[in-house]
């Protein structure tokens, strides 16, 4: 089931940042886990970042905390992926994506998100080197 709507996706510099934007419907967004996932060619689809309804947020790992930042704005119904220092292996299709929860399971700073249930169609991010 798709709800979501991604843009931002584009083809950048190793070293260049971007900014992904994902919009959906309000009752969509007011569910409990909100995140973004990521999917490279030939690879499982992978949990990057995520926040539930009260403000927690999570990443992946440490590599991707110290340079992806997860937003969202209440007022547009709209979550935000800021992606700086990116590097050729940031190279995927990136989708935001709600559950109802449970939204992760994390253990010593990595962290693994469960599948969820409303996607969106994504928007690709290449990084040349």
């Amino acid at each position: 089931q798709e709800q979501w709507v991604e843009s931002g996706g584009e083809s950048v510099q190793g070293g260049e940042s971007l900014k992904l934007s994902c919009a959906t419907s309000e009752s969509t967004f007011r569910q409990f886990c909100v995140a973004w996932f990521r999917q490279a060619p030939g690879q499982e689809r992978e949990g990057v970042a995520g926040m539930n309804k009260d403000g927690l947020i999570r990443y992946k790992n440490s590599s991707i905390q110290d340079r992806f930042r997860i937003s969202r704005d209440w007022a547009k119904n709209t979550l935000y992926l800021q992606m700086n220092s990116l590097k050729p292996e940031d190279t995927a299709m990136y989708y935001c994506a709600s559950d109802p929860g449970p939204c992760w399971d994390c253990k010593g700073g990595n962290c693994r998100f469960y599948r969820y249930k409303t996607w969106g169609q994504g928007t690709q991010v290449t990084v040349s080197s």
